[in-house]
Order: structure tokens, then sequence, then C-alpha cells
């Protein structure tokens, strides 16, 4: 999953979305489906089946599963076969993507006035360097943080002081405006290296991790709150070394299976729900969680619904797909939409996402798509899938929680597209409330993925309940879009005809992007 995003409104602008208030935003409810044989069907030992599959090649494949690599190209396979295996003819779509990864760690090292090793990661698309130069920050750093987030560190040329003729390095804040932004700034501004610091709020304090979206000429490497803040208080110099690789044109792959409608009366075979979790993980970790709890989740579905000849019953027309390179920008389901013809685009009643189902201190947490929580909605449809989910949970006396409708993962380019969309989100780096805790259980002060983008988000980072309550309401949203008779709302989708799904790295992401 890529990481949060800054202000509802900026969100709103990027993708699309309506700001409505929640006393308008009242969806109805949908006509009663029978989803239990789907959902007893749908077990957590056929979800760890391929958890425990998606371990075994990351574990073959460098400890990894991302794009553009061995392991995600073994998961893809493994996917197919298993799609082939349960009767569906499978599609790998191909695309072409801007690829990166970090071929040696990142290393920062105060020299001067004492001599100290900092904690330091490499951004995603960072060039490759060993800078050795003085620390100059910004002239607009927000210490001690503001409440919540809002810092404008670096995002206006006129925020850095120009650069000495020796080699220096810029240290600047998490913020408001895109780390690309930032990275590319300092650089006009002739500096040698980049500097990003956490903000500094609960929940953003930690070492800075993110991605730039597009290839940097210098290094650029984020540190926590705490060393930003130090290096800001006083004279540095620091060493900085990177070792990147970027290639602009790797390959990578979708993986797409339908299971169509073909029942001797069914009305809206041209209505098609897109049920989507992204296969890839980031290069430092298997990515179990992040995202092979949401694949494994599907691909269990799609066998379980072909095995139990749903066929027949369906209504419309389900499409399974398992996204590539979400990791790197939404890229995956970004090309799926773009690619879509006019006419193809129409047919996309709805979109299901799900990413990250199994986080180990986790959350119900369900897309906000009628804007009660932010005032920012989906487009129309949206509110009655989040419905869905909810009456669900309500049936099981589950208790749920809005979760921002940001765009930041693989629905993102169809809510831009004006495709209704919905999902569930257990939880990533965000810090778990003493509230939360309360209503889900868990560890209040804590992550609810403490392993979120890491080497630790294994097949022993999974909550097996999470995955239980998760895995079902899934099914069961997934069943009721496609074998509902009269439909959640009207063909939204036909609004979505002639726009398209413009990539925006810096307004969707599961990866820090600022």
């Amino acid at each position: 999953m890529r990481r949060i995003l800054p202000t509802i409104a900026a969100v709103a602008l990027a993708a699309g979305l309506v700001t409505a208030s929640p006393a308008t935003a009242k969806p109805h409810k949908p006509k009663p489906v029978d989803t239990s044989k789907l959902t007893k069907a749908v077990t957590v030992n056929g979800i760890l089946q391929h958890e425990r599959a998606l371990q075994v090649i990351a574990n073959r494949n460098d400890g990894n599963r991302a794009s553009g690599l061995p392991g995600h190209t073994a998961s893809a396979d493994y996917v197919a076969k298993k799609l082939r295996q349960a009767g569906y003819r499978v599609k790998r779509q191909k695309f072409t993507f801007p690829f990166a990864r970090e071929l040696e760690p990142a290393t920062l090292t105060q020299l001067e006035p004492t001599e100290r090793d900092i904690e330091t990661a490499t951004f995603d698309y960072s060039g490759s360097g060993d800078v050795t130069g003085q620390v100059v920050a910004t002239n607009d750093l927000v210490i001690p943080p503001s409440p919540t987030p809002g810092s404008t560190s670096g995002c206006e040329a006129s925020d850095f002081t120009p650069a000495p003729t020796e080699p220096a390095v810029a240290l600047i804040q998490r913020g408001t405006c895109t780390f690309e932004t930032k990275a590319s700034s300092a650089a006009a501004a002739g500096y040698d290296a980049v500097i990003i610091f956490n903000e500094g709020q609960p929940g953003r304090d930690e070492l800075l991790t993110g991605t730039l979206g597009t290839p940097a000429t210098i290094p650029v490497v984020g540190v926590s709150y705490a060393d930003g803040a130090a290096l800001a208080d006083g004279t540095f110099t620091v060493r900085v070394t990177t070792s990147t690789e970027v290639d602009l044109n790797r390959e990578t792959e979708n993986v797409i299976a339908d299971l169509p409608a073909t029942g001797k009366k069914v009305k809206n075979a041209d209505q098609v729900v897109v049920v989507g979790a992204h296969l890839d993980s980031v290069a430092v970790g298997p990515g179990i969680n992040d995202n092979g709890s949401g694949s494994a989740t599907i691909l269990e579905i799609a066998e379980q619904m072909s095995h139990l000849k749903l066929t027949k019953k369906l209504e419309r027309p389900v499409r399974f797909a398992f996204w590539g390179a979400e990791e790197a920008g939404l890229l995956g389901s970004t090309h799926y939409v773009d690619a879509l013809s006019t006419s193809q685009r129409s047919k996309i009643y709805a979109n299901l996402n799900f990413d990250m189902l199994g986080s180990p201190n986790y959350a119900r947490f369900v897309y906000d798509g009628d804007g009660s929580e932010d005032g920012v909605s989906g487009p129309p449809g949206s509110g009655e899938i989040e419905q869905v989910f909810t009456d669900y949970f309500d049936a099981k006396h589950l208790a749920t929680e809005p979760t921002a409708f940001d765009g930041r993962s693989d629905y993102g380019p169809f809510i831009e597209a004006g495709i209704p969309a919905g999902g569930l989100f257990s939880g990533a780096e965000g810090v778990k409330t003493d509230e939360q805790a309360a209503t889900f259980g868990g560890t209040a002060g804590d992550a609810f993925d403490a392993c979120y983008h890491q080497a630790c988000d294994t097949i022993t980072n999974l909550s097996i309940k999470a995955l239980y309550e998760l895995g079902d309401a899934a099914a069961h949203a997934t069943a009721v879009l496609t074998m509902s008779k009269t439909g959640l709302f009207p063909d939204g989708s036909r609004k979505a005809m002639g726009k398209s799904a413009r990539a925006k790295v810096e307004s969707n992401g599961h990866a820090h992007i600022r």
C-alpha cells in the first residue's frame, strides 16, 4: 500500500471527488442478497495457503516481490496458474514503468562538530552519490511542529538559501507538498544532496521513508523528526551516501481474469464489477500483509466463486485484477483504466479494492465513500458500496471506522474516472488510539502494522482474526455487487465516459509522497 496523503481538499481536487455534507449523503439500503454460500466457502485457511506461497516466492527471490524484479514475476505466475486451475481465462497485461531500487543502504554521518551516525533511508528514485557538505535548513521549518500537519518547508524556491560554492546538503521538513517538489527545488537551488525529516506530529515522527515518483539527480534521504530537528539546531557537516538503480522502462504486468454472468435472464452483462488488489511488494520486504493479504483474499474469492459455479447466478460479471507497480504510484491500475476505450470504461459498474486486510494490530476501516467523516465523497454509488460493508459488519456486531476516501490505493484511478468504488483496510503505519483500542482491541500507541514496508512483513506479520473478519466482508461485498438483481445504484459508471485516469504519483499513494 502507498502511504498517507496531505489535505482532503488537495485530494478532492486531484482525484475529482465531490465535496458533500454528511446530511446530504444518505445511501439507500440494497435489497438483500444471500451471500452465505460464498462467505462460508471463503476461508482463512484458503487465504493463508496463498500467503504461504507468496512467502516462499519472496524467500527464493531476494526477500521481495517488487514489480520489475523476479519475485513479482513469480507471484504473477502463481496467481495466473491458480486462476487457470479454477477455470478462468487469464490475461497478463504488460506495461512499462519507471523502476527504482536501492542497491546499498544509505548512510548519513555527522562529521562536525562531533561525529555520529544518523539512521537514514534512501528515497525511491533518489540519485546515487557520495556528498560531504554543510547542512543548510530551509528558512521555514516548523519546530516544534504544529498540532496538525502543515509545514510548507521546501515547497517554494524562496524557501531555500542560495547554496554556497562548496558542497551543501539541504535540510527540509515533511509537509504539504510532494517530496519530489522538495527535492527538485533543492537541486534547482544548487544543493548537492537532500535530507528530508519527518514533520513531528504523532505518527509522523519516525524514520521517514518514501518515494519521489520521478528520478532525482542528487542523493535524497529521510530521517526522523528528532534527528532532523537536531540537525536544524546548529552548524553541522555531514556525509551522505546513496547507491540506487533507476530504469525508466522496466516491464511489469497486471493479472486479470473474468467470471462472466451467464444466466438466461441476465440483464446487466455489460456492468462489470472489478475486484482488485495489488500484487507487488516494496523492494525491502516480502509484503505478506501489504499486500499479500489483499491478493490472497481475492484469489480465494475467485477460486470459490468458480468452484461454486456462481457464473449462472451472477447478475453482473466480475473481473479479478491483481495490479502491478502499485508501490511505484498506482501504476498498474492507472495503466488498466487508461487503456480502456470509452466504451469499455463506461461498462465498469464499480471497483472494490482490498489493500492490507491482515494487520497485526488491526482495525476494521471502511472507505468513506459517502463523505460522512471528512465531507469528501466518491463518485455516485460509492456511498452505497460503503453501506454494503457497514451493514455486513453491523449484522455481525462488529464495529467499523471510516477511512478517508483519498485515492491512496488502486481505487484512485477508478474514482478519478468517475467510477464508484469502495473497500476495506486494516491499517498501516498509523498509530492506534486509545479509543480505537477500546473499539477494536489491540494495543493503543502501537502502529496498526509495525512491519509496514519493512523486511519483517512476513507470514508471521498477520492477524488471523483480521483475515477472517475482513475476508468474509470482502466476499460478501463481491457477492452483493455481482448478484443483486436490482443493483445498488444507478449505473453511475456511464458518467465516466470520456474521462481518463491520469497517473498522479503526487496525489495517489500509499508510499510516502509527502
